[in-house]
């Protein structure tokens, strides 16, 4: 009983197949593969616009590879206080962007509040040459709190950050989830929304290693220098075909949305059977995580049973489900109450 995360959840097998076939004979190497190629065709289906893609292996790559595009090291990023770049990615976006501070900025429930981001804009003075000035917003989708942005509040902030001349990333690690959650079209949660560049991830929904840099609008202009950071960063993959097979596999017949339903799907069974339990739930459960207040006897009971989960900074456990998560998994966690 495994709810730690959707990272310790196994390869989707229809992953592995891809992968397997796309082992066949020689390739060429960097990118240069007919996998690759697809790939960003069926992204660009995907999301219903022309766009450019890079592919790395890690969520946190492609956070720090996105966000250097769009800040320079004499700049800052606005961020939610409890975002995973923010809090769980070791300085990577500092480190890539060679010195770029994070602005982090509160709101409920994992979300950035628009009066808060709208008070801080107001209060910059570019002109005052011992501050550092914010250059791009970033905003997670799902957020740390489990939560979605919808379209417009995606645009709202988006509209908000650009009046002030800031770039718009999205850390998509699991907007799948959001998809599956709000049943929006993935253009209206990116681009069509302001999103400038998106980092899209398939490792928490079945991929082994796939995570994506989607380049919007005139953002594609920036593919060159994104390539030249990737290589610089190590994160250039000399055999890409097998990243891009995963992608691949992942979109075709949407396995993507089947597996992060399925997961918000048992996170929603889950929150139910907590909450006839007794168990307060702290934030909305509208992905696949589920943060619940548990006391230190109930804690020992599913850590004596068995069931794996996070004690959160604030306080809650943190229970995520994944796409091979069951309903037999579901009940026994709640069996041990």
């Amino acid at each position: 009983m495994n709810f730690a995360s959707d990272t310790a959840s196994p390869c989707h097998p229809k992953v592995l197949e891809h992968v397997a076939a796309a082992n066949a004979g020689p390739a060429p190497s960097y990118g240069g593969d007919r996998w690759t190629a697809q790939a960003e065709a069926d992204l660009s289906e995907m999301f219903e616009t022309p766009l450019r893609a890079s592919f790395v292996s890690s969520g946190t790559a492609s956070n720090a590879l996105a966000l250097a595009l769009l800040c320079p090291p004499t700049g800052g990023i606005v961020c939610h206080a409890a975002a995973h770049i923010n809090c769980d990615e070791r300085g990577a976006v500092e480190f890539f962007t060679h010195g770029a501070k994070l602005h982090p900025l509160d709101g409920a429930h994992g979300q950035i509040s628009v009066p808060i981001l709208q008070a801080y804009l107001q209060s910059v003075d570019e002109s005052f040459v011992h501050a550092i000035p914010p250059k791009a917003l970033s905003i997670s989708n799902l957020s740390e709190a489990g939560t979605h942005y919808s379209p417009k509040q995606i645009a709202t902030l988006s509209t908000l950050a650009k009046e002030f001349g800031l770039g718009v990333h999205m850390d998509g690690a699991r907007l799948a989830n959001a998809l599956a959650f709000s049943k929006t079209r993935p253009a209206d949660i990116s681009w069509a929304s302001g999103v400038d560049i998106l980092s899209f991830g398939f490792g928490k929904t079945g991929a082994m290693a796939a995570e994506t840099v989607l380049l919007f609008g005139d953002k594609m202009d920036l593919l060159p220098q994104l390539e030249a950071r990737r290589k610089r960063a190590g994160h250039m993959l000399p055999k890409q075909r097998f990243v891009a097979a995963q992608i691949i596999a992942m979109l075709e017949n949407q396995l993507w949305l089947e597996t992060a339903t399925h997961a918000n799907d048992m996170a929603a069974t889950l929150a139910e059977g907590l909450q006839n339990s007794g168990i307060a739930i702290l934030h909305p459960v509208e992905g696949n995580e589920v943060f619940s207040a548990l006391s230190p006897e109930q804690i020992s009971k599913f850590r004596g049973g068995g069931a794996t989960f996070y004690a959160w900074p604030d306080g809650s456990a943190r229970f995520v489900t994944s796409w091979n998560t069951t309903k037999a998994e579901i009940d026994a966690v709640l069996a041990l109450l």
